[in-house]
C-alpha cells in the first residue's frame, strides 16, 4: 500500500511538472515590459519579408500573451511603428488591451489595419523610437524591470532625406539606465547588417540580437509549425521562437 502511494505521488509530480512547464505558472506575477516595432518604410514594405513578419508578430503577440511553451508573458506590451513621414516624429504605441481576448487571426487582422502596406513612410528612425520607448518606460514607472524591444525591420536606417545612413549614427544611450536587463532583437535582416548592429552601435549595458530574414521565414516549415494542427499545441514553434528569436543575449560593450 505505501508502494503504491509513492508511486502514485510520484506519477502525480510528474504529470504536474510537465504542465508547469508548458505554461507560465498563473500566480507569478509577470515583469517583463514588451515593445514591438514595425518598419514601416517603403524599401521594407513593398520588400519580400514585410507580410511574413506580419504572419509570424501575430503568432509571436499570441503565444507571449498566453504564455504558451515556456515565453514569458509581458507585464505591458506596446506596439508601434519605426519611422514616420518625418523624422523625429512621435508614434502611437498601441497597448496591450488592443491584442488581448483575440486570436492570432484576429491579431493579424488588427496589425495589418494599424499597419497596412498602401501607406508607408521615407523615414526609418530607430533613434526617435528608442526615445519614446525610454520616456514611456519612465513615464509608467516601468524602470528597473526587463524590457525586450522586438523589431521587424531590415535594420536600414533611413533619417536624412530618405536616404540610407550608417548604422552607428543609431544612439542606444536612452535605454542604458532603464534596467540591468534591456535587450534589442532586429529580426527579418541580414547577414550584414545585422553584424552591423552587433558590432557598430556603441553601447554598454543593452543587449543586442539579430536574426536574418532567411532564417525567420523558417518558421513556417512544416517541421516546425505543424498545418491543422492549434496554435497552442504548436510546440516545436514555440521551441524555434525561444531557440532564434527570444535567445537570451549576454550583454557586450561595444565602444
Amino acid at each position: 500500500m505505501v508502494k503504491k502511494c509513492i508511486c502514485f505521488g510520484l506519477l502525480l509530480v510528474f504529470i504536474l511538472t510537465g504542465i508547469a512547464c508548458d505554461i507560465q505558472p498563473q500566480g507569478e506575477m509577470a515583469r517583463l515590459s514588451m515593445f514591438i516595432g514595425v518598419d514601416i518604410s517603403g524599401s521594407f514594405v513593398k520588400g519580400e519579408y514585410f507580410d511574413d513578419g506580419i504572419d509570424f508578430l501575430a503568432h509571436y503577440i499570441y503565444a507571449h500573451l498566453q504564455g504558451l511553451g515556456g515565453l514569458e508573458k509581458p507585464n505591458v506590451l506596446f506596439v508601434g511603428s519605426i519611422g514616420g513621414a518625418t523624422a523625429d516624429e512621435p508614434k502611437t504605441f498601441y497597448p496591450i488591451h488592443t491584442f488581448e481576448n483575440k486570436s492570432v487571426e484576429e491579431i493579424a487582422i488588427k496589425l495589418r489595419e494599424i499597419f497596412p502596406e498602401e501607406e508607408v513612410n521615407p523615414f526609418t528612425d530607430y533613434n526617435a523610437f528608442f526615445e519614446q520607448i525610454a520616456q514611456m518606460v519612465k513615464n509608467q514607472n516601468l524602470l528597473m524591470r526587463p524590457v525586450s524591444v522586438v523589431m521587424i525591420s531590415d535594420g536600414i536606417p533611413d533619417i536624412e532625406s530618405g536616404e540610407q545612413t550608417d548604422v552607428s549614427t543609431l544612439i542606444l544611450k536612452p535605454m542604458e539606465r532603464l534596467a540591468r536587463n534591456v535587450t534589442i532583437r532586429l529580426l527579418y535582416t541580414t547577414a550584414n547588417v545585422g553584424n552591423q548592429w552587433q558590432t557598430q552601435i556603441k553601447r554598454q549595458r543593452v543587449r543586442v540580437w539579430t536574426q536574418d530574414a532567411k532564417v525567420m521565414i523558417a518558421w513556417k516549415d512544416t517541421a516546425i509549425f505543424k498545418p491543422d494542427t492549434p496554435v497552442d499545441e504548436q510546440h516545436r514553434f514555440f521551441n524555434w521562437v525561444k531557440d532564434n528569436v527570444d535567445f537570451p543575449v549576454r550583454p557586450q560593450r561595444v565602444n
